[in-house]
């Protein structure tokens, strides 16, 4: 499915978001996990491994305890995950992420951006078929004989594996990120993932000329100003 380029392109991406934006969107998700679960890293994976993503952002570990804080209270504000889909300029379309303590007033932005580039949002599952629910990471690595034989005794089935210019980029079920990346680690304790997502990936990207690139790149920035808005996926080569 040709995973790396998509990669290091969402990476350059997500270096390019105001720390502001990046701080907010990590203490909700911390925040999430830590109430979904218990609020404690060792006995809660998913909280463990955002943490560690969190630090690979360079996300203050005070925002991170503070994050951590507000989960064990009582009658603090309640986050939920709201996912939007659209329909951009020629044949592209994206997938919203947000993360909002107030569903009307997030989806009432949502749709402000897309009305002012005269484009319109989707209803459930009118543009996610189109895209694959993976967990992805890539990471230098100098053996990708021995991360596969690792793969295969942690019984992890790559959904892609493509290694390029000495950077190994591997896509599996969400439900196995955990054990990939138990077994990346195994092998590579000091391991920095140079990409770390499970998001939604479009099955086939297209390219867009002209007016239709320029509509799409405002109605992304129109997005990306949301502070609701945590991740935007998308079908389109920029």
């Amino acid at each position: 499915m040709g995973r790396a380029y998509e990669v290091r392109k969402a990476s350059i991406q997500k270096n390019g978001m105001a720390k502001a934006k990046l701080y907010s969107t990590f203490a909700k998700e911390i925040y999430l996990a830590a109430k979904k679960g218990v609020p404690d890293p060792e006995a809660n994976i998913v909280l463990k491994r955002l943490i560690e993503k969190a630090k690979r952002s360079q996300v203050p570990n005070d925002i991170v305890t503070r994050a951590i804080d507000k989960a064990k209270g009582a009658g603090q504000d309640e986050y939920t995950e709201v996912t939007y889909e659209g329909f951009g300029p020629g044949a592209s379309t994206l997938i919203i992420k947000t993360l909002t303590d107030n569903v009307n007033r997030t989806v009432g932005y949502i749709r402000a951006a897309f009305n002012k580039v005269n484009k319109n949002l989707g209803v459930t599952n009118s543009v996610s078929y189109n895209y694959d629910y993976l967990g992805v990471v890539s990471f230098k690595c100098d053996n990708e004989e021995a991360v596969l034989d690792k793969l295969i005794e942690a019984e992890v089935e790559p959904i892609d594996f493509e290694n390029e210019e000495g950077v190994l980029t591997i896509s599996v079920n969400p439900s196995d990120e955990n054990k990939l990346k138990d077994a990346i680690e195994s092998l590579y304790p000091e391991v920095e993932y140079l990409f770390d997502e499970v998001g939604m990936f479009a099955k086939d990207k297209i390219t867009l000329e002209g007016e239709d690139k320029e509509v799409f790149e405002r109605l992304l920035a129109l997005l990306e100003d949301v502070e609701d808005v945590s991740n935007i996926y998308h079908n389109v080569e920029l």
